[in-house]
């Protein structure tokens, strides 16, 4: 217990007394000799007095400092309780370290920290002279490190904390006035009045210091420190201390002697010097630390900007002209006089939809208009170019992601847009869950923004945009409405974006009602490619015009069509004396001209190796390389690196395909359509299923050849991913397309079919793959920073391998997916601690740990006390800059969100473990969290006296609700998320409308504050319990109190009611959980647990367990207060070797060998030859023994 442990930590024997406080026995006996007491141990007996003193007066401040010291010294309660002064000093030493290391951090600040030095230099000298006097020390050395930190809590009085520590050294002499023989004993009755004085001194000293160190550790006291610093008044506390001072300074020109009062005169005066000197340091630390800052936004701004980077449609664009063969002026022309473009141009209506049937030239038409507009220098342009067959390029979240990008690239000042959502997640804001809310929030501001005012949006074949186009068509209505930019979007003649779009008011150019026009510019484009064909075969008059006309005859306005017969007459194998023959194969419309491109496939000599090549292609999730397809076809294995054979037979596959810079493309949606509505039979005689089995297959096959441990041969086992090298040849280059989909490949086989269902069998391919490559594949995937995607495939296969009821494999994929969650933070870090701090930290009877145990690193020897089976901690979330207050799910499970003393609320996705959200708006640490049953509301409360209502899709606060008088400790929604109850330090409870943010009702009645409120599942009452030992029950509706529960002996710190509403539990401080009759307020049940139950929750299934933060209570509704069922508890810049400074890497001479979990992180540690002990919060001791010599290090 922490509280008994404190106790043992600085309980002592009882104080020595002063002699002029302690009445005098009648006849004293005299001793033969008087003793005077050593300078030493009187400033040992004043400084402790004074400490006692001021425990007895101000017992909340001085606990909480004793409880912060405690956690700096986990093995003091190995200590006596008569040696607080052994304590002390420990804790003196530590506090010097950290100054030392936060010296060492700021060393470039040059001599300004030589003053910082000077104190440290005279606390160390002053311990050494009298230990047992080192609580007069100990808040100066941990003071030092708030003065190396200018800039870390604005709330600490730096100068007034400068001037306490400049003046110790004249604080600790004061006590040569009370053994001055030279002033007589006349003066013994002044020296007992000035003792006195010393002592108040001393005590306001150490309250000035307790305060200022728990203020700048309060993320780590608030637990125990609530309402104990009150962050004013510093002005106020500093004159009390000087007023005292100036009392000592008059008692002592009456009783102390010349010399003394010289020599504390001289100190004073090198105080007043070290005064000034500190208060330089914070000063040089300030500026310099804003120099930084300033340096670090720059590069944290270009660090966002290359995060956003997906795709660039400026490159974009080019490639598409480039596939086209240019872009004609002649083909787009005629649009710039259109009635209805021109219409747009000026009217306020700032939407125009371009439609028209495939291979009519939308895109090459707005290509055009792109030049066009670029011309106008009032336009601020940016575009996106949708493609079905891209993933960068076929969502709603990648639209409005390419939107942002081009305009913070055209006008930088617009990255603070994206900054605000970036600062708290980084690049999984970007592509988490909540992706899409998150880039149209920051499309919404910045088109909110003067500096984009005349902003025109262009949005390329929505058609192609598959995942959230409806989205996308929303925010597009709704921001062209709202907003002074203008929009410009195309698409096929699809009836789902036409019934969006009829509901607005915007410009529609059809072309199909613009024949003549795109007539013309359909003869433009077919002159040119005639011309381009005539100069590249040499044709001749007559078969130049024959070429002409029956492009001319044929084309029916498609420039697609154009396009695709270009191709074929350019091809080097159509000579020109076969051309006439060869246009007779050419039928007018895209679907025959598609079918005869298959019959020449049939017909040519490489038929099958061109259908399997289309087969892959068509069911590919993204378009593939090169050398990925040459993995993923058997028939291509023989032409290994021959790229440029491989690229005559692309060229044979009937101008289906295109290939651009090594990746192959369809030529156009239209051709992906055809092969799989229309000539899948031909392609994929077996069906589609059976594709995606063998790609599966063939993914598997290839990976098992390729994937090997360290494949990049980083070797350092610290390497990380900002330095990783640019291989060239790449030897993931032909497997990173298998990496990323098997798993995807054999969801898709159907694994109901016996096939695929033999795969998922023990001993079957996923099996042997799992035991042979895993480690190996998930450093693959580490070094495509695809570390999200591995966590998902995992779990993919987890529930394939379920259905599929191979028991082996089922427990193997069950340990992988815990390996993978546990982890994924140090992997995503360092890839090859895969190697060693995964492996190494893993349970000892992990199968994954023990099927790769040969690649533990050989200097690693196996660490003692790691845990023989998983324990019940899934995954460990990381990024609060702060303690953890207060957790909650979402209905579904699939979201958690977390509160912090750093104050923000953060959204994690459940299944990744992906932050996808950053809620900022609170001004002080958040106490509790809770989201809505229904809906997408996010509750938290927080100190600063408010409670914030979050759209946890967009991060977008709703409401702000203000009302109560102190902290807010709890918040809870009702079921039907109508209503939001907070429970709050000023003893009362609120209930609110979530709608409005009204308070419909204010619960008084609690004689302590509220720590925990919860609903009923119907709503009609409410439950609150309080630091008064009580849990009351309120009609929610009235707001009257219907029963107080009385019983504990402790603060009631959480309160929870069972689903069907009639039982309620209550735990408290006192490590007691109660069961009360809901309807009598009688207590059914007592549990006794390990611990303060602050987290209670009924089993929502039967109500027979109650989860706690300490372990699942088991409930018997018979049971007695007598059988006191107990808990059921869960599974439980550095040189030479050791610790690194943020206690995370294990380190040799800087460089980084050992990531550290999060529960294995160091509160102390040792080093000693090849061992490292490592004292963890937990209170486990952990040996690892690594030997060095074998690494050579």
């Amino acid at each position: 217990m922490m509280g008994s442990r404190l106790r043992r930590i600085f309980s002592r024997s009882p104080r020595p007394t002063s002699p002029h406080r302690v009445p005098s026995p009648a006849n004293p006996p005299q001793p033969a000799v008087a003793a005077q007491p050593s300078s030493a141990s009187l400033q040992a007996r004043l400084w402790n007095q004074a400490y006692d003193e001021l425990k007895a007066d101000e017992p909340k401040i001085v606990d909480a400092y004793e409880k912060f010291l405690s956690t700096e010294l986990p093995t003091a309660n190995e200590i006596e309780p008569e040696q607080r002064w052994h304590q002390m000093e420990r804790l003196v030493r530590v506090g010097l370290q950290k100054t030392a290391r936060e010296a060492a951090i700021k060393q470039q600040i040059g001599d300004v920290m030589q003053a910082v030095g000077v104190v440290r230099g005279l606390v160390d000298k002053a311990v050494q002279a009298s230990p047992e006097a080192a609580i007069a020390w100990v808040g100066v050395s941990f003071a030092l490190e708030v003065l190396s930190n200018p800039l870390t809590e604005p709330g600490i009085n730096r100068k007034g904390l400068s001037y306490v520590v400049s003046r110790m050294d004249w604080y600790w002499n004061l006590v040569d006035l009370l053994l001055d023989e030279r002033a007589g004993s006349a003066f013994d009755g002044l020296r007992g009045q000035l003792e006195t004085r010393i002592v108040q001194l001393y005590q306001k000293l150490l309250l000035y210091q307790m305060r200022s160190v728990c203020l700048y550790h309060r993320s780590r006291v608030a637990v125990f420190f609530r309402d104990v610093v009150v962050l004013d008044d510093w002005g106020g506390q500093l004159d009390d201390i000087k007023q005292v001072e100036a009392a000592v300074r008059s008692d002592s020109d009456q009783c102390g002697s010349l010399q003394a009062r010289s020599h504390l005169e001289g100190i004073a005066s090198a105080a007043e010097r070290q005064f000034s000197e500190l208060q330089g340091v914070t000063s040089a630390i300030q500026y310099q630390t804003r120099r930084q800052e300033q340096m670090q936004q720059d590069e944290k701004d270009k660090e966002c900007l290359h995060d956003l980077y997906d795709t660039d449609p400026i490159h974009d664009k080019t490639r598409i002209q480039d596939t086209k063969g240019g872009l004609l002026r002649g083909s787009y022309a005629w649009v710039l006089d259109n009635p209805d473009f021109k219409q747009w141009r000026t009217d306020p209506r700032g939407l125009l939809w371009i439609r028209g049937d495939p291979g009519k030239g939308k895109t090459m038409l707005l290509c055009g208009i792109i030049d066009e507009l670029e011309k106008d220098s009032a336009d601020q342009l940016a575009y996106f170019f949708c493609q079905a067959t891209e993933q960068k390029l076929n969502t709603a979240t990648a639209v409005v992601r390419g939107l942002i990008y081009t305009l913070v690239r055209q006008h930088p000042p617009l990255i603070s847009h994206v900054r605000k959502e970036y600062d708290g997640g980084g690049k999984q804001r970007f592509e988490g869950l909540n992706a899409w809310e998150v880039m149209s929030k920051i499309l919404t501001s910045i088109l909110s923004d003067p500096i984009v005012e005349a902003a025109v949006l262009i949005i390329d074949a929505l058609d192609e945009c598959g995942a959230g186009r409806p989205q996308l068509l929303d925010f597009v209505i709704r921001v062209s409405a709202s907003s002074r930019a203008k929009w410009i979007i195309s698409s096929r003649n699809w009836p789902d974006i036409e019934e969006k779009l009829a509901a607005t008011a915007q410009v529609t150019l059809r072309l199909e009602l613009n024949e003549d026009s795109i007539s013309d510019a359909v003869r433009v484009y077919i002159r040119q490619k005639v011309g381009e064909l005539a100069q590249l075969k040499g044709y001749d008059d007559a078969t130049r015009d024959a070429v002409h006309r029956h492009f001319t005859d044929n084309s029916n306005n498609t420039f697609l069509w154009v396009a695709l017969v270009y191709q074929e007459l350019a091809n080097p194998k159509t000579r020109k004396w076969h051309t006439l023959n060869a246009l007779k194969n050419f039928p007018p419309g895209l679907d025959s001209l598609y079918q005869r491109m298959m019959e020449h496939i049939r017909d040519s000599n490489d038929a099958d190796l061109c259908k399997q090549i289309l087969a892959v292609i068509s069911v590919a999730y993204r378009p593939v390389t090169l050398q990925e397809l040459i993995s993923l076809v058997n028939s291509l294995a023989s032409f290994g690196d021959d790229l440029e054979s491989l690229e005559e037979i692309i060229a044979s596959c009937g101008s289906f395909l295109t290939l651009r810079e090594g990746i192959l493309y369809f030529v156009h949606q239209s051709a992906k359509e055809f092969l799989l509505d229309k000539a899948s039979v031909q392609i994929i005689p077996c069906g589609i299923a059976h594709q995606h089995r063998v790609i599966f297959s063939k993914s598997i096959e290839v990976l098992l050849r390729t994937l090997r441990r360290d494949i990049y041969s980083l070797a350092d086992p610290g390497f990380s991913f900002d330095d990783l090298p640019q291989l060239d040849p790449d030897p993931l280059a032909s497997v990173r397309y298998s990496c990323l989909h098997w798993v995807d490949h054999l969801r898709d086989a159907d694994p109901a079919e016996k096939p695929t269902l033999e795969h998922l069998q023990d001993g079957g391919l996923v099996h042997i793959f799992l035991q042979r490559k895993y480690l190996y594949w998930l450093e693959a995937m580490s070094l495509q920073r695809s570390m999200s995607q591995a966590v998902l495939a995992v779990q993919k296969l987890q529930a394939l391998v379920s259905a599929a009821g191979a028991q082996q494999l089922a427990d193997l994929v069950q340990d992988a997916r815990r390996f993978v969650l546990s982890h994924k933070g140090a992997i995503e870090i360092a890839p090859l601690q895969l190697y060693a701090s995964a492996l190494v930290f893993s349970p000892t009877r992990s199968l994954v740990r023990n099927l790769f145990k040969h690649d533990v690193p050989s200097w690693v020897m196996s660490p003692s006390l790691i845990q023989l089976d998983w324990n019940a901690c899934v995954q460990t979330l990381e990024g609060h800059g702060g303690s953890v207050s207060s957790v909650a799910y979402t209905a579904d499970g699939t979201r958690l969100a977390s509160g912090s003393y750093d104050h923000t609320v953060k959204i994690w996705d459940a299944a990744t473990g992906t932050c996808v959200q950053t809620l900022e708006g609170h001004d002080d640490m958040v106490n509790s969290v809770d989201f809505a049953a229904d809906g997408p509301w996010l509750a938290s409360g927080s100190e600063d006296k408010t409670v914030k209502i979050w759209d946890a899709a967009t991060g977008t606060c709703v409401q702000t609700l203000e009302g109560h008088a102190s902290s807010v400790s709890s918040v809870a929604f009702a079921a039907d998320g109508t209503r939001l109850a907070s429970g709050s330090y000023d003893h009362t409870v609120k209930i609110w409308d979530a709608a409005t943010g009204t308070c419909v009702q204010t619960l008084e009645g609690h004689a302590g504050f509220v720590s925990s409120v919860a609903f009923t599942a119907d709503g009609t009452q409410l439950a609150s319990g309080s630091d008064d030992h009580t849990v009351k029950v309120w009609d929610a509706a009235t707001g009257i109190c219907v029963r107080t529960l009385e019983g504990h002996p402790g603060s009631v710190s959480s309160v929870a009611f069972a689903a069907d509403g009639t039982r309620l539990a209550s735990g408290s401080d006192d490590d007691i959980v109660k069961i009360w009759d809901a309807a009598t307020g009688t207590c059914v049940q007592t549990l006794e647990v390990s611990a303060p139950a602050r987290q209670i929750l009924f089993d929502a299934q039967t109500d027979s367990n109650l989860f706690t933060e300490v372990g699942i209570l088991a409930l018997y509704p018979s049971a007695s207060d007598a059988e006191r069922p107990k808990a059921f508890q869960t599974l439980p810049d550095y040189h030479g070797r050791g610790i690194s400074c943020d206690a995370v890497w294990i380190v040799k001479d800087g460089r980084r060998l050992l990531w550290l979990p999060s529960e294995y992180r160091p509160l102390a540690t040792a080093a000693t030859g090849s061992l490292i002990v490592l004292g963890c919060f937990s209170g486990r001791v952990i040996l690892l023994r690594l030997s060095m010599e074998v690494l050579n290090l």
